[in-house]
């Protein structure tokens, strides 16, 4: 199969968990509708994005792998017959915590979980004093539809996770993300979303592989989420994008044939 429909959720997020998962799901289900295969939501999707604060109780957010949020969506894949990638915050049975996600084949099988490997610790992004550094290694996983990677936020401004992911086989790189603007800095942040979506078409076209970014959307304190969660063929060119302010669902069919011929092409 060449080609294969992905679907990106971004959504706004509250502190009311269960509402988040409640919309989400809902989100998904219309995702299906529109003809995705391959689902993914935002990082640490059903919960705000407490990082920002030095100190916050996150533990609320907090649940193992499976738990009640992964069996609820291994059950949406199984009914819906899709991939679901599920980013959210992991309680492990070491007792760590991790910046996870969790890819879920089209018959409701758990195939994995990735746990973010870089861990930023700046300025809003205190994520060092929540998360352990992912203890997996890079992943890629055998779908029902097509190869894919996934990394998370962070990882985005490293080549090597892209490379590597792309050695493994991966047929397309999913980069889960919350990230935006401080507010009443806009002006001087707004390089940085350029930057943000310029070094992950520059993953595609250096690997020739598809990526996909999910972002949120909204306002969180002392954040305002740039949302612009897109989809790049593999030689960087956006295919789709969604707004900066509203939630959406974004599909897009890509051909996977395509990685071939620009790797190719360079001979």
């Amino acid at each position: 199969m060449s080609e294969v429909t992905i679907g990106l959720i971004q959504t706004a997020v509250t502190d009311n968990v269960q509402e988040n998962i409640r919309k989400t799901a809902g989100l998904v289900r219309k995702a299906a509708e529109k003809g995705a295969q391959i689902i993914c939501l935002q990082e640490l999707f059903n919960a705000i994005y407490f990082p920002q604060y030095e100190k916050y109780s996150a533990g609320k957010f907090a649940e193992p792998i499976p738990g009640d949020t992964i069996n609820l969506f291994s059950q949406l894949s199984k009914e819906l017959g899709i991939v679901i990638i599920v980013p959210l915050f992991e309680k492990a049975s070491d007792g760590n915590f991790y910046n996870s996600a969790v890819t879920i084949d089209a018959g409701g099988t758990i195939l994995g979980t990735y746990r973010k490997i870089h861990i930023p610790f700046d300025p809003l992004f205190y994520e060092k004093n929540y998360f352990k550094d992912g203890n997996l290694g890079y992943q890629v996983y055998k779908t029902k539809f097509a190869s894919v990677g996934v990394l998370i936020c962070y990882d985005q401004w490293f080549p090597e996770a892209g490379r590597i992911n792309t050695l493994m086989g991966a047929d397309i790189i999913f980069y889960p993300t919350a990230i935006g603007w401080v507010k009443g800095h806009h002006s001087e942040d707004g390089d940085w979303h350029n930057a943000w979506e310029t070094v992950q078409r520059g993953h595609a076209i250096a690997n020739g592989i598809h990526i996909a970014a999910v972002n949120r959307v909204g306002e969180e304190d002392r954040f305002k989420f740039w949302g612009g969660s897109f989809v790049s063929d593999a030689f960087g060119k956006v295919l789709k994008k969604a707004s900066h302010d509203k939630e959406e669902i974004l599909v897009a069919t890509i051909d996977l044939s395509m990685n071939k011929k620009i790797r190719e092409g360079w001979g």
